[in-house]
Order: C-alpha cells, then structure tokens, then sequence
C-alpha cells in the first residue's frame, strides 16, 4: 500500500526559503507542485530521514529539497511539495489509482499549472497523468532540460541542448502532440496507407538532430585545435569539476579575480570559462569552470555535453569541489565519481585529482573535526577550503604548484646570440626563471623543463651548463 504523501512547507525546505535565483514577482512564475517518488527496496525498508556518517544514501527529504531547488532555479513557484513512498511502480501511471486521485483533487484545489515528478517517467506514463490531472507534466530529465534551455548563453550550449531536448523529445511525441494519429497519403497511384504524422514528425526531428551532431562535431574539431595550440605553450590546464551549487565558480573568481555568474542557485554556470592564473610559485595555469554534475544526470545531456566537458579529459589536474557543508556531500561526491568514470577518466588520470572540501566556514567545531577526520581517509589529495572568506587558498595554490611540478626538470642552458630561434623555443616551451645575458651577446637561463619537452630540448642546439654557473 502506498503510503500518505509527506507534505514540507511550500519551499521545500522543512521551512527555510530556498535559494531563488531572480527577484520576479511571485504572480509572474508558473505555480507548480513537486512530488519526490520514494520506491521502496525489495527488502521493504523505507527510506531513511537522516542518513548516518557511514550512509551515502541520500534522504527523502533531501531529495526532495533538491527538485525544489532545481524548480526555483527556472522561477516556478513550488507551492505545494510532497514525498510519495511508492510499494511498487505502476506501468500506467508510475503512482497508484489512489495517490493519482489525491493529487487531481490537491492540483485542483492549488491552482497548479505544472506537477514535476523526481523520477523517470515514461513517454506512456506522462501523458496518462497529464490527461489525468489536466496540467503540464514534467519528470527529472524534462526538469533539467529545461534548466539548460534556459541558463545556455553560448552558440555551443544551446547546440547541445537542443540536441539533448530533440533526443529527448523523439520518444515523446506520443504524449505530446493530438493530431499523431492522422496519416498523410502514400506517393504515386499504388501503396500502403501512407506515412503517419507521428513518423513524419520523428523523420523532422531526425533530421535536426543529425544536422545538429555535424554542427557539433565542428565544434569539437574547433575544440581540439584549440587544445592543441595550448599543448605548444608550457601552461598545464587544471579543470573545476563538481556537483551543482558546490561553489566551483566562486572559487574560480577568486583564484583568477574573474566575475564568472556565482550564485546560490543550482547550475548556475552552464558554458565553460577559460582563464588563465599564475600561481605562488610563479608557473602559469589555464583554469577551466565547468558545468555542474548533478544525481541522475540525463544521458542524453551527457553525450550533447561531451565536447564541453573533454576540456576535463584532457586536464593535466582535475579539482573535484565538494559542498563539506552539505548533509549529503559523500553521495554527491560519489555522483561526480560516476560521471567521471562514464566520461573516461581512466585510472591513472584518477590518481590526479585533487579534492577542495568547499564551504568550511560553514562548519561548527564538531563538524570540522569529523571531516578532518575523513579527509585523512580519502584516496586524493584534500584541500579545506572556503571559497568566499580565502581560507585554504594558499594551501591549494601550494598543492598545485606541487603537483605540477612532479617529473620537471630545472636547467641552466646558455644560447648563442645565433640561436634566436632556439631562445623564442625556451619562452615559448619552458618556464624561464632567470636570465643573463653577456657581453657576447649570448643569453645564459635558468629554465624549468617539463617532462614532455625534455626530449624536444636535448634535439636542439642548445648548451646545458652545470647548476652553479649561473
């Protein structure tokens, strides 16, 4: 039997307001309720209210809190929203007869003109609970393409969301359209009866996604030039990664004195960021702010977003930002592990990334004093940080410095006045930490090396003088 639903205050959030990313009038966004389907396992257990430190299950309430977070994020008003513990799911409506007529009555009754449901619906099941309840209807994935629609600024993002909409969409057409069942008349005086509207629009949409994959495959051509004019200059590429609302692009502006959009909303950056940022220790970096991982995350937008997020695949030092504040950090983190892994970080490339526990100066006492403990238990590197006060900067501009430096090589080299090309190739190939030139118009340096130019700098006509000479 399924069980009644949990009612939260109207945000969501057990009673405090969530974060609204627009100041628009409460009577300009769509009124909306969210309903959370908790399926119970097959052992019967119902899910928990408050996981434990060992239990990276995320709640109900939490998962909850989320969608309304996400429903805020494209200015709805969630005036209404639920958990639903479901004993099973129903092929025709995904909820049972009598959660189905409770929610036509509170849809009624609260005047909402879209139900989102956090779960994934099929084509058959969303159009059943539309006629239904006679309002709009929108399962997670819907919910997140959406977002994206909205938040996509560049060419290129909104290449990849229409393409992961139209995939999305192809299978949908069933509960969309009413006009599907007509049938449009066969060619020539002989055949069947015909093609179908509902095939033609399919065949349509087809058509647009194939067009938008070649656009898109241009724009990875375009990507992979770009990358390999960055491979000719000596600047490694470190990539924020995270999940949503972590505070990657807060910590971006600071670390590069950039105003990247940073708000307390989720997927608040959408299109990536290139900047450059030189570190303590003098070496230059190119960091790059990605878009938000989030639970669940559509496959389709994995794929339409994979010429985006290969810049992470081919960082030389991956950031994985984590919310240390957040009751459910371990599960997100988790997340992020799985779309890295779904991205092809292999094993190695894995033994590279760094984890900034975000959001310390959120923490009490006893808090931090559990995470220290955790953070001595993880497999990376782990850097406490608060990326709005600068605690923990230095420690991870330090780290990096570090890291980057592993299997470099530091030179003393003397060039001849000749060699102008060979002097252009160290500026352009090494990092140049000093200089002296002589009255003979040769140049003496002292160069950092790395690793992948050694081999190129011992091919050309250049002097490697002892450490001392300098």
């Amino acid at each position: 039997m399924e069980h009644k639903p949990d009612r939260t205050s109207s945000d969501g959030f057990s009673g405090k307001k969530g974060p609204k990313p627009f100041q628009v009038e409460p009577e300009a966004r769509t009124p909306a309720l969210v309903v959370h389907c908790e399926v119970k396992s097959i052992g019967g257990r119902e899910g928990r209210d408050a996981p434990g430190p060992a239990d990276i299950d995320r709640s109900a309430s939490s998962k909850l809190a989320e969608t309304v977070g996400l429903a805020y994020a494209i200015e709805l008003d969630v005036v209404e929203s639920f958990v639903v513990v479901l004993q099973k799911i129903r092929p025709a409506t995904f909820l049972g007869a009598g959660k189905v007529d409770e929610f036509t009555g509170i849809v009624a009754a609260t005047g909402a003109e879209l139900v989102i449901v956090n779960a994934a619906l099929s084509p058959v099941q969303q159009r059943n609970l539309e006629r239904i309840w006679q309002t709009k209807v929108l399962d997670r994935t819907g919910l997140i393409l959406e977002i994206f629609g909205a938040r996509a600024r560049t060419k290129e993002g909104r290449l990849q969301v229409e393409l992961a909409h139209l995939t999305y969409q192809k299978s949908r057409l069933v509960r969309s359209w009413t006009h599907l069942e007509r049938q449009r008349g066969g060619l020539g005086f002989v055949g069947g009866p015909g093609e179908t509207q509902i095939e033609a629009d399919r065949r349509m949409i087809q058509d647009r996604i194939n067009r938008l994959e070649r656009q898109l495959e241009a724009v990875k051509k375009t990507r992979e030039l770009q990358r390999a004019s960055r491979r000719k200059v000596p600047y490694p590429i470190v990539a924020l990664v995270g999940y949503t609302n972590a505070g990657k692009s807060t910590l971006f502006n600071r670390l590069c004195a950039a105003s990247v959009m940073a708000e307390d909303m989720l997927f608040a950056t959408l299109d990536p960021t290139m900047r450059e940022v030189r570190l303590a220790s003098g070496k230059s970096i190119i960091l790059s702010d990605t878009v938000g991982f989030i639970s669940e995350l559509p496959t389709t937008l994995i794929a339409a977003f994979r010429a985006t997020l290969e810049e992470v695949l081919e960082a030389d030092i991956i950031i994985h930002v984590r919310d240390a504040a957040h009751e459910d950090a371990a599960a997100q983190g988790r997340d992020v592990e799985d779309i890295l892994a779904q991205l092809g970080i292999d094993e190695l490339r894995r033994r590279r990334i760094v984890e900034v526990w975000n959001k310390v100066d959120l923490l009490d006492e006893d808090a931090r004093s559990f995470i220290d403990h955790q953070a001595e238990r993880s497999e990376h590197e782990v850097v406490m940080l608060s990326a709005v006060t600068g605690e923990g900067e230095d420690d991870l501009t330090g780290l990096l410095g570090e890291l980057l430096s592993e299997g470099e090589q530091e030179l003393v080299v003397r060039v001849s006045p000749e060699n102008g090309a060979d002097l252009h190739w160290l500026y352009q190939n090494t990092e140049v930490l000093e200089r002296l030139d002589e009255d003979d118009g040769s140049s003496q340096l002292r160069v950092r090396v790395p690793e992948p130019k050694i081999d190129s700098l011992s091919r050309r006509e250049i002097s490697v003088l002892d450490q001392g000479e300098f």
